[in-house]
């Protein structure tokens, strides 16, 4: 995992990790261009050793309790089990909400762990105490809104971390079918180019994708020693079951597949139709 900050600080000692090869230049065909959307830290939150985002989903309403999305491993009560999904649980977590400058404005607050789990993804999302509207009302900032479609291979991304109040640039390099790390294994998962060289700390921050402004996954991992499958050193295994260790590469797990699991409300229904999330 790109780790809670607490785990991380020994490693903040260490050099850098190494790079990996560049990426192919583009072909000289040309090429419509889209121009990408400004991204920053608004709607972004700092949490207390992970980072993470107030989010929406297409089918959200302004008076809608607000959610914040942040990693599985960064729950506070500990990381879930292989195979553990926690839904309704109890919370009173604060978060730090940046505007787009990535100053702090305000501080928001949790009543529920409404949806975590480490098992095919790595994700928790809160309830919060406010709805969208409040927020927008007090401090000018609107969620961000979690994508409904898969992401696209070469898509432009930026890695926003409210902890460190730092973006990382880069595109996404390809999917991983599975990506493996110690007793947890994660399905389709993001890779990213080198240029993400995301740290401790930046676990839970959302992948925002630069055409669109988008959420479409939340960053988690990365290889930092070499060393295959283990903790802190996720390795990606094929349909065949090949195993590759790409050390100082990072990753993130898709977010596409959460929307259908919110019906009206915002809750979480992982009965509707069209939800594939793990269930208890």
């Amino acid at each position: 995992m790109n780790k809670p900050l607490l785990a991380a600080l020994s490693a903040l000692a260490i050099a850098g990790v190494g790079a990996a090869p560049a990426v192919a230049a583009p072909q000289a065909k040309a090429v419509k261009t889209v121009k990408a959307v400004t991204v920053n830290f608004a709607g972004t939150v700092s949490l207390s050793n992970c980072s993470g985002s107030v989010v929406r989903f297409p089918g959200s309403a302004d008076s809608d309790p607000a959610l914040v999305m942040t990693n599985g491993h960064c729950l506070e009560t500990g990381f879930p089990s292989p195979g553990e999904v926690i839904t309704g649980q109890s919370s009173s977590r604060s978060f730090g909400l940046l505007n787009a400058n990535g100053s702090r404005i305000g501080t928001l607050r949790a009543n529920q762990v409404v949806y975590s789990t480490m098992t095919d993804t790595d994700v928790t999302i809160y309830r919060l105490t406010t709805t969208y509207a409040a927020i927008k009302s007090a401090y000018g900032i609107s969620a961000l809104t979690v994508q409904n479609t898969h992401p696209t291979a070469g898509a432009g991304i930026k890695v926003v971390s409210g902890y460190w109040k730092r973006i990382y640039s880069c595109n996404i390099d390809g999917f991983v079918y599975r990506l493996k790390e110690g007793d947890w294994t994660w399905k389709d998962s993001v890779r990213y180019t080198s240029a993400c060289n995301t740290i401790g700390g930046t676990s839970g921050s959302p992948v925002i994708d630069t055409a669109t402004g988008n959420v479409v996954a939340v960053n988690n991992t990365g290889n930092e020693d070499g060393e295959t499958c283990t903790e802190n050193n996720p390795c990606e295994v094929d349909t065949s079951g090949n195993v590759t260790v790409r050390k100082g590469i990072n990753y993130a797990e898709e977010t596409y597949q959460i929307p259908a699991c919110f019906t009206t409300g915002n809750k979480l229904n992982l009965n509707a139709a069209g939800c594939v999330l793990p269930k208890p």
